[in-house]
């Protein structure tokens, strides 16, 4: 379904999220991937695509000097490449990667780029997952929220930061209507039958805040970690609308999104998940 089909008078966008199976190191190789999955994504009529968390370097690092020689300025090659496959196909594209910061630190980082090619929003990870911490410095800045023309308003935030519900009130608030999350969510056990738990905090991140929420998880193994395949398109009531069940191969999901709907915090006539707070008692 393409942007010319509506609902209640309102344009549809599709958004894509591409799960990938990349690797540390292999930045050439995981750069042409990414480029695949923009250009496939496109030519399915997605107006948005997410990529996956660290999508330049691979996450499983072997040492602080490794993460930061894979590290990248968000004018070298990787950001360009993207900025301009963002531009060939009209997208707006966001994608994790690790940044080598101006003050010469290393982020792990998400950028929002336009479909004119310009890098609109940067947002470093604040919430820095198991070891992770031994090789980034975490932001200080709350997530940013970016209005797209013709497409709506785009936040941004990665991984682990999807788990702390106050943060991802911020993006609520700041009217976000598709909140982006590239993630690597290894795999952890989960009794049979039931989605990861990861997946159903996207979903009452979505529900909580009555928006879009777009995760692009990772495919594969890496270094003996094995990725848990659980991207996943939310709607605002909290349902999986792409990727009810996880996968884990490579995949390109693809959901056509009423962005419009995220502007209606309501829950019929007596409600509404904003208007009903309390920040006065908590």
């Amino acid at each position: 379904m393409n942007d010319s089909t509506e609902r209640d008078g309102r344009p549809m966008t599709t958004v894509a999220c591409a799960q990938l199976a990349l690797g540390v190191g292999d930045v050439a190789e995981n750069l042409a991937a990414a480029e695949e999955a923009i250009e496939a994504a496109a030519r399915a009529g997605a107006r948005v695509v997410v990529l996956p968390e660290l999508a330049n370097s691979g996450y499983v690092f072997d040492s602080v000097a490794e993460a930061r020689a894979l590290a990248e300025p968000l004018d070298g090659p990787t950001v360009t490449a993207w900025s301009a496959a963002a531009r060939r196909h009209g997208v707006t594209l966001v994608a994790g990667l690790a940044e080598l910061d101006p003050d010469g630190l290393v982020r792990n980082s998400a950028v929002v780029i336009d479909p004119a090619g310009e890098l609109r929003a940067v947002y470093r990870k604040a919430h820095l997952f198991g070891t992770e911490k031994d090789f980034f410095v975490p932001g200080d800045e709350a997530p940013p929220t970016v209005d797209i023309d013709g497409v709506g308003r785009i936040g941004v935030m990665v991984c682990y930061d999807l788990e702390f519900p106050e943060w991802v009130r911020l993006a609520g608030l700041a009217g976000t209507e598709l909140l982006c999350a590239p993630v690597n969510w290894p795999l952890f056990p989960r009794p049979e039958g039931e989605r990861p738990a990861e997946v159903t905090k996207a979903q009452a991140a979505a529900a909580g805040n009555r928006m879009y929420v777009a995760v692009a998880d990772r495919a594969g193994d890496e270094r003996g970690v094995v990725w848990t395949g659980g991207s996943v398109i939310v709607d605002p009531d909290g349902f999986p609308v792409a990727g009810r069940t996880p996968t884990a191969g490579s995949a390109l999901l693809l959901a056509s999104c009423d962005l419009g709907e995220a502007r209606d915090k309501s829950l019929g006539p007596h409600n509404d998940v904003f208007a009903d707070r309390r920040p006065d008692l908590y």
